[in-house]
């Protein structure tokens, strides 16, 4: 091509030739303008394409880590709150764990209570099967005086109830007569009881006996109910002879 342009310039006649070829350079170079401006509205194109492509992908990536961080959030508050739930409910437990174990000692107080009760009852019926029987005894014993001071010393005997403070409950109380050589009829009395652990008491006694207290000491050593009223009999005949 250079050498046709060399030519051109040293033959006229080669101008039309020249221009021709010119036209035909510039209508190719038109021709690739428009292929590269064709080429480049595609990349334009498609790089608009991929860009909202891109835009749209990172919107809804958006979207979902939103929801994500929401979806999180709501685990977060919801943990708060069955922790909280956890932790109530495990005070509940403690505290009824600790009230079963309170339960469970006052069963054990109160059937170690029931137990010494028993052991108190049972005690206290052998007690009373042993007074009982020293009572009956007693009153075998009683009836023997009874006859006996009855049919041959004029003595009655005499079951009263005490109203003051001094004498509660059933009394016996013995009437002594032909004691006074000067009034046989008078009487002359000595009244007893009979304490909770069995034991004999005098009441009290008309005329007063001073030496009451030391036969009242002698009758429960001996526990001898004949000895003692042979015994009052005799100081109140005594006393009638003064």
């Amino acid at each position: 091509m250079i050498v046709n342009i060399m030519t051109s310039i040293t033959d006229p006649n080669m101008s039309d030739g020249f221009t021709s070829a010119m036209e035909e350079i510039h209508n190719e170079q038109l021709k690739t303008c428009g292929e590269i401006i064709d080429q480049t509205t595609e990349l334009c194109q498609s790089h608009r394409e991929f860009v909202q492509s891109a835009v749209d992908t990172s919107l809804k990536k958006c979207k979902d880590d939103e929801m994500l961080f929401e979806t999180i959030q709501t685990f977060k508050r919801d943990l708060v709150q069955t922790s909280a739930s956890l932790k109530a409910e495990r005070h509940a437990v403690s505290e009824m764990i600790s009230e079963i174990e309170q339960k469970e000692m006052q069963k054990e107080d109160i059937i170690q209570k029931i137990e010494k009760l028993k052991e108190e009852q049972s005690k206290r019926k052998e007690l009373i099967q042993s007074q009982h029987k020293v009572n009956k005894d007693r009153l075998k014993n009683l009836k023997k005086a009874r006859g006996v001071f009855q049919d041959h010393l004029a003595m009655e005997i005499r079951s009263i109830s005490g109203k003051t403070k001094l004498v509660k409950g059933e009394k016996l109380q013995f009437v002594f007569r032909n004691i006074n050589p000067s009034d046989l009829n008078s009487a002359y009395i000595v009244t007893l009881g009979i304490n909770q652990d069995g034991s004999y008491q005098i009441v009290s006694s008309d005329p007063v006996l001073e030496c009451l207290p030391v036969l009242e000491s002698q009758l429960q050593k001996t526990n001898k109910l004949p000895t003692f009223l042979a015994s009052i009999r005799k100081e109140f005949i005594s006393q009638a002879r003064c």
